[in-house]
């Protein structure tokens, strides 16, 4: 079976309209369509109920689902295998948003490879949605995220508490930052949070969906946004950026996604390495954090951090 045509299945399966699942596969809609039909003359059965709302699975859809999802982990199994190189017996690929792997996802692959040599490690970099998907693919077996979205076969624990502060690129900054302030996009929680306590900066005509990756254009250009404290340090300490007094901070988990037929023992010291480097960014993050206490003499305020998407 033509695996790009199971892959095509799931992602109208997921988006639930074949217009989404073309935009995601970078597909025309026509293409997307034409897979479909392929895969269901294929099986002899029609997997989707069409209407201008959107595709839904018809039962033999709902049938065929897990089969898909078990098609591609068993290719991905197989891949992985037969693609170890000579000298390791395992595998492990990790995925993470690009905020999440300085600092953290780096020191991850390091402690791995000193307590696992024998560990063959793949590592992805995505948004939420894509690195969901690869996650369900087997593509990737454990994944760093922001705001996870589970679904059958993965689970998600608390790793930190990330902290997004606001910082400028030019000493003694105050609240006043208006027309020099990016908004970055770190979710609708956040959304909601800003809005309340900074209305006035939530439209400020500049978005970026980027997250961490924000900071270069920030320090460049001499603007001020809310960027992860752990992140930003080095560059605190190094006065490219500073501090805003005042200014409200936002706590912002950070979870460990996991597919639950991860081997256990590469589970095991997966976990154990992860606590072993989060021990030290939490030392860090406060360390931020106390500064910014000191400077607004105690008065910042915390907002409430997303949960998991459990969906």
């Amino acid at each position: 079976m033509d695996l790009k045509l199971v892959r095509t299945f799931l992602e109208v399966s997921r988006t639930g309209s074949f217009v989404a699942a073309a935009d995601r596969l970078f597909l025309t809609q026509s293409a997307v369509s034409l897979r479909i039909r392929r895969l269901e003359d294929d099986l002899g059965q029609p997997l989707f109920h069409r209407s201008k709302a959107g595709a839904e699975l018809t039962h033999a859809g709902r049938e065929f689902e897990h089969y898909a999802l078990s098609l591609l982990n068993v290719w991905e199994a197989a891949r992985q295998q037969v693609a170890l190189p000579e000298g390791f017996t395992k595998s492990l690929s990790i995925g993470g948003q690009y905020s999440l792997w300085p600092r953290l996802g780096f020191r991850l692959v390091d402690g791995l490879r000193e307590a696992m040599p024998n560990l063959n490690i793949r590592t992805e970099l995505g948004l939420p949605e894509r690195l969901t998907r690869l996650l369900g693919e087997g593509v990737v077996q454990m994944a760093l995220i922001y705001t996870p979205h589970l679904r059958p076969g993965l689970v998600a624990h608390p790793v930190m508490q990330e902290e997004l502060v606001l910082v400028a690129a030019w000493p003694d900054p105050t609240l006043d930052v208006a027309g020099r302030y990016v908004f970055v996009d770190w979710g609708p929680e956040f959304l909601r949070f800003h809005s309340q306590v900074l209305p006035d900066l939530t439209n400020p005509g500049l978005t970026f969906r980027l997250g961490a990756m924000a900071v270069d254009y920030i320090v460049r250009r001499n603007y001020a946004a809310y960027l992860p404290a752990r992140y930003v340090k080095r560059h605190i300490d190094a006065g490219q950026l500073h501090l805003v007094p005042e200014a409200p901070r936002f706590p912002y988990p950070v979870w460990s996604v996991w597919r639950d037929d991860l081997e256990p023992d590469v589970a095991e010291i997966t976990q154990f390495e992860l606590n072993r480097v989060v021990a030290t960014l939490e030392d860090e993050t406060q360390e931020v954090l106390d500064r910014l206490d000191d400077l607004s003499n105690g008065n910042g305020l915390a907002g409430a951090g997303p949960d998991p998407d459990l969906t």
